[in-house]
């Protein structure tokens, strides 16, 4: 029976425990991997508030140097979660809850990128090295790593004399978003490789971000250093071979594509689709949109409470939801998930008018429809999204998230609509898919292996940023179209979207064959 540790920085088997769709796989991987006759251990940060669940069982105090000090971390179990075969395990430090009890990730201040959260996760994967060296999750085969948050394990595998018996595991690292690479100095910073593991001797072309050679780069150095690598959709695995070509806008390899074809050509790299949970399809209890619009006030006047000063956003998004009728909207378009570059630039680049994409797909929706997009993230994108909201009472943006409000929207939306500049996988469309909605999505990466253009949804392109924008204005106009005037076309579309499936078990199959080496 083979034995693999899963280190991430979410994991959505735990309330709370994830921000995005590396939690989702972290917790839907290991019950398809405990289907074929494979033990599954997971570990993650317990940022204050894990190490607190019931049945919470600590196992003991790891004691580690770090940054020159002796750190305790203590190790918990958590033993009404999971299966025979599935375990899960949290760390507790006060480091894993600096910016806030069950805080997964920090914002750091400009000029200062991933401080926070880079000391925080070098500490975390020295204590994983550390229980593993104690075997604390017993015979392990397969030392699974999740993205930049876990790389600094590969770094203490190869180079901290302490930890050579990791290399007696498989190391896998999974890339879940090459744009952020945790990034820091090597030395003279109190967050640098230096500082947290002082005397540790290493070749630093090993480890140097290819642009600014006084920096270590997590992702860059998992990537040279795992056994095998692992992109999350086959289409992804293609495009980050490339260079980026910002003028075209193609986001390639994101400096690391020289990496990425080294580890083509030693077949280290492989793209295997991520996959979505089919068992427990439920309706929301949010069913019809009087009881909708009713919890989403709710839930902007609670978001709005958690601060002394009202945000703009929520100002503006209660004013338009009081202004909104018990009346559905004919056409209901949806947009859930992460509000960065990677998913909201597209909607700010001006079409070859010159206006931006989003303001102008709004005019194309008109009165009769309405854009509801939920999620948080970087400022600069939600002041965009609540300016625009300002202007259009036919788009609401909801600055935060709530897992109820987002079942209730893939159920009830007509379109989803994600024109992601680029996507490794993207989990939203599978779930929108899942639900019966249709998606609008950009033909990249994840979206393309998912969307089938007229049959399960709609999909664009373009050759530079402009006319992907003209694109996606276009595109939604199309889609319009369709929706007014072929409802059986609609309805066939649905329901072929409903069908779609992206199970777990067939993606299982390639990781126990290409990744874990297991026949």
């Amino acid at each position: 029976m083979t034995h693999i540790l899963m280190v991430a920085a979410e994991n959505g088997a735990l309330p709370g425990g994830k921000v995005g769709g590396i939690g989702d796989v972290v917790r839907d991987i290991p019950a398809a991997l405990a289907q074929r006759n494979c033990t599954v251990s997971v570990v993650t940060p317990a940022y204050g508030v894990f190490d607190s669940l019931d049945g919470a069982r600590q196992l003991q105090v790891l004691r580690v140097k770090f940054a020159g000090r002796t750190e305790a971390l203590k190790l918990f179990q958590l033993e009404q979660i999971g299966d025979d075969k599935v375990h899960h395990y949290v760390i507790e430090h006060p480091l894993f809850s600096s910016c806030g009890a069950g805080r997964i990730y920090c914002d750091d201040p400009p000029g200062q990128p991933f401080k926070t959260d880079a000391s925080k996760f070098a500490l975390f994967c020295l204590g994983v090295a550390e229980a593993i060296k104690k075997s604390v999750f017993a015979e392990l085969e397969v030392l699974h790593l999740h993205d930049w948050h876990a790389a600094f394990l590969c770094i203490l595998r190869r180079y901290d004399k302490s930890y050579r018996s990791l290399q007696d595991l498989r190391c896998v690292y999974s890339i879940h978003n090459l744009a952020v690479q945790g990034v820091r100095p090597f030395d003279k910073d109190d967050s640098s490789l230096e500082q947290w593991y002082p005397g540790l001797v290493y070749e630093r072309n090993q480890l140097a971000d290819p642009r600014w050679s006084d920096c270590v780069n997590p992702m860059a150095s998992a990537i040279r250093l795992a056994d095998a690598v692992h992109t999350v959709s086959p289409s992804y695995a293609e495009e980050i071979l490339l260079p980026g070509d910002p003028d075209h806008g193609k986001h390639g390899g994101e400096d690391l594509d020289p990496d990425l074809r080294k580890a083509r050509d030693e077949k280290r790299l492989f793209g295997i689709l991520n996959g979505c949970d089919y068992s427990q399809q439920t309706g929301s209890a949010l069913a019809d949109w009087p009881t909708l619009l009713q919890r989403m006030r709710e839930l902007v006047l609670l978001w709005a409470s958690r601060n002394t000063s009202l945000a703009s956003s929520h100002f503006i998004a209660h004013d338009s939801l009081g202004l909104l009728s018990d009346q559905r909207p004919k056409m209901l378009l949806t947009s859930i998930g992460r509000i960065t570059d990677q998913k909201v630039d597209l909607m700010r680049q001006p079409t070859s008018p010159g206006r931006p994409a989003l303001l102008a797909a709004l005019e194309a929706i008109g009165d009769e429809g309405m854009l509801i997009m939920v999620g948080t993230g970087d400022p600069d994108y939600e002041q965009f999204l609540s300016e625009t909201a300002a202007i259009h009472r036919n788009f609401i943006y909801l600055r935060g998230f709530s897992e109820e409000l987002a079942a209730a929207l893939y159920q009830q939306g007509d379109l989803f609509f994600m024109p992601s500049s680029f996507e490794p996988c993207g989990i939203s469309q599978m779930l929108a898919l899942r639900a019966g909605q249709p998606c609008l999505v950009h033909h990249v990466g994840g979206l393309r292996d998912t969307v089938k253009d007229g049959d399960t949804g709609f999909t664009f392109t373009g050759d530079n940023p402009t006319a992907q924008a003209d694109a996606l204005v276009s595109t939604v106009q199309r889609a319009l179209i369709q929706f007014q005037k072929k409802s059986s076309s609609w309805k066939a579309m649905r329901k072929a979207a409903a069908a779609e499936r992206f199970e777990w078990a067939d993606s299982i199959d390639a990781y126990l064959k290409l990744l874990y080496r297991v026949s």
